[in-house]
């Protein structure tokens, strides 16, 4: 519909111009004329000089003996046909070929091809299609129909339960009398919340696929606009198309786009947003029901939605859409690896237990590019190796081969990561170590990968400290290998990892005896969190907070040490391995600790790890940590 508009315009807009053209180039004679005056016209009539002339209304058109035409204006008293019959001139006269109509048009052209031109415009600044210049107020929202493509529950996975709250309300639309026999009432709404690639929006189009009856979808941005009322205007058309095709399902994406709380802007209660807000809230459930009509919407900032939209009888159902588990983030990479020819050594249990806090767009991106690395070397299948590399990639960077490296370089890093992985390796608590490189990769020249046996949600004092430990064996390697005096900036990452993971163990665990179990955190980060009350407890508890910190980095980088003292020929010979090989995974860290040669030979994949991915225990040697999350979180950030 819009393309045939826009081409329909431009057909108008062809036909003016060239109605314009032919109206000039009537009169192209005249223009192409030479122009002389009266009295020049009058002495070559006595001459002799014209052969005929033609006479049309004020002007007069003739030709010279030199085959010239000419054309001149006669003065309203003069009485030019007798002087051309006293001359005998052929005379012809012709009626006035431009009108006062005509005369209008020309002049009122110029100004309908402007209009044209602004209407056009204004079309395309609105959107086009619908509405267009003169329907600002029309809402914007699509009828979903997916005759290609279409998405089923049975595409969504790992987010069982907000599958299973909105398969209800699927299940209300198709037989709604199971319901409302026992007194139940149609939802009017469910907010979908979670952070960004979680499936929110998969959801909403798995309920369209699924449904059978009218969708509207819509973003939150879509309704707001530079004039003032036109918001509220498009939210009660939009409702309006709802109730004609009821019942129905309109869908809102980034709805905290419109939704946001009032008051909070610089408009006061008079702003546009909060005009559209109140539209939209009077609609959902006010005086007029809105039978038939559910709404949908999606939004990764409910905390900042405004409460009049979150009641019952508006959102009647919140649905939290978060992280897939292990189990989860398995179902997904099968939903994803569906069109994925995978080779019989993929193993999906293991590349999900492997990828702890992906959602599921990082898993489909996983699948991605993994298919385009096997692409990349003229495979037939996506081995396991390519879901290894993929991974790596994917959380680590890629590989910087190109990375110019001396061989003292090279043997620091060896050291320092061999230091990481054989306390890694001691400590029982800790997660298995999976993997130690010397390649750089993104920001880090080396790592040590780990590789969690179940997802974290909490953390025990002991692993804390045995964490620790671990995150500081790469400093006591390098002091122990070259003495303080030879210790790089490598473990900067290290010292910043560990320092916020003992100030959450101190601050906000209640993991130290001396400061107890009171949190401290807020204090620290000033009132209302905006770091601007500064430190607001006492200068003793400042001290003994940062003495408790000092202690527990000082004992895990003392045991670290300890550790590679007893340890140190099976350190010596991981860090050799590792300048040889550069990268070491599984069994094969194993053997090179006991003296013997990797099992796997090169370019083959290790059996028993291949496809086993790193967890978030990365340690860079190049750029500062972040400090790690909190609150039962795994502890150390990815690279």
């Amino acid at each position: 519909m819009g393309n045939a508009r826009n081409i329909a315009f431009w057909v108008v807009l062809f036909l003016l111009v060239l109605a314009l053209f032919n109206l000039f180039s009537g009169s192209g004679g005249t223009l192409q004329s030479r122009e002389i005056t009266y009295s020049d016209f009058v002495t070559a009539v006595k001459s002799g000089e014209v052969g005929q002339a033609t006479l049309d209304g004020e002007q007069v058109r003739f030709r010279g003996t030199d085959n010239q035409d000419y054309v001149t204006i006669k003065p309203e008293d003069a009485e030019i046909t007798s002087l051309l019959i006293d001359n005998n001139v052929p005379i012809r006269a012709e009626k006035q070929q431009q009108s006062m109509f005509q005369s209008f048009l020309i002049t009122l052209l110029p100004f309908l091809l402007l209009i044209g031109v602004w209407v056009y415009f204004m079309n395309r600044m609105q959107g086009g299609g619908k509405g267009g210049a003169m329907g600002f107020g029309k809402s914007k929202a699509k009828m979903l129909t997916e005759k290609h493509g279409r998405v089923t529950f049975d595409d969504v996975a790992g987010i069982d339960e907000a599958k299973e709250e909105l398969e209800e309300i699927v299940e209300f639309l198709r037989n709604p009398q199971k319901f409302s026999r026992l007194g139940g009432k149609i939802p009017k709404g469910a907010l979908l919340v979670g952070p960004p690639g979680t499936g929110k929006t998969l959801l909403a189009r798995a309920i369209a696929g699924e449904a059978g009856v009218p969708f509207f979808t819509i973003s939150g941005s879509d309704f707001v606009e530079m004039f003032v009322g036109v918001g509220a205007s498009r939210v009660r058309d939009m409702f309006e198309q709802a109730k004609k095709n009821a019942p129905c399902i309109v869908f809102i994406d980034e709805i905290d786009a419109v939704g946001r709380h009032r008051g909070a802007g610089y408009g006061g209660g008079n702003d546009e947003r909060e005009q559209t807000l109140n539209q939209l809230l009077v609609e959902m459930d006010g005086f007029e029901a809105n039978e038939g009509v559910i709404i949908i919407a999606a939004t990764n900032r409910k905390d900042v939605l405004d409460p009049a939209l979150l009641r019952p009888g508006r959102f009647d159902r919140q649905v939290t859409v978060g992280n897939p588990d292990i189990k989860g983030r398995e179902k997904i990479l099968a939903v994803h690896a569906r069109k994925t020819p995978l080779s019989p050594d993929v193993d999906l249990r293991v590349i999900a237990r492997g990828t702890p806090g992906f959602s599921g767009a990082d898993l489909a991106n996983l699948v991605n590019e993994a298919a385009l690395m096997a692409a990349r070397l003229g495979r037939r299948f996506v081995a396991m190796v390519d879901f290894e590399n993929a991974k790596d990639k994917v959380m680590m960077g890629a590989e910087r081969r190109s990375m110019v490296l001396t061989s003292e370089q090279k043997e620091h890093t060896a050291y320092h990561e061999a230091g990481h992985a054989i306390v890694g390796l001691e400590l029982p608590k800790c997660d298995p170590v999976y993997k130690a490189t010397i390649i750089p990769r993104g920001g880090a020249l080396g790592m040590v990968v780990s590789l969690p046996e179940i997802d974290r949600l909490n953390w025990h004092r002991d692993e804390c400290t045995q964490k620790l430990a671990m995150t500081m064996a790469g400093k006591a390697a390098e002091v122990i290998k070259w003495g303080e005096d030879a210790v790089s900036n490598g473990p900067s990452g290290d010292i910043q990892q560990a320092s916020g993971l003992a100030r959450a163990m101190v601050m906000r665990w209640g993991m130290s005896d001396k400061v107890g179990n009171i949190d401290y955190q807020q204090a620290h980060e000033g009132y209302m969190g905006n770091g601007a009350g500064g430190f607001s407890v006492s200068a003793h508890t400042k001290e003994l907070i940062e003495e408790e910190v000092k202690r527990l980095v000082d004992e895990a980088y003392a045991w670290a040490r300890q550790i590679l003292t007893d340890k140190h020929d099976e350190w010596e010979r991981l860090a050799q391995g590792l300048l040889e090989y550069e990268t070491l995974t599984g069994e094969e860290i194993k053997r090179v600790i006991r003296g013997e040669p990797p099992h796997a030979d090169d370019g083959e994949d290790d059996s028993a790890d291949a496809g086993n991915a790193p967890s978030v225990t990365a340690i860079p040697k190049t750029k500062p940590r972040k400090t790690p999350p909190e609150g039962g979180m795994e502890p150390e950030p990815s690279a």
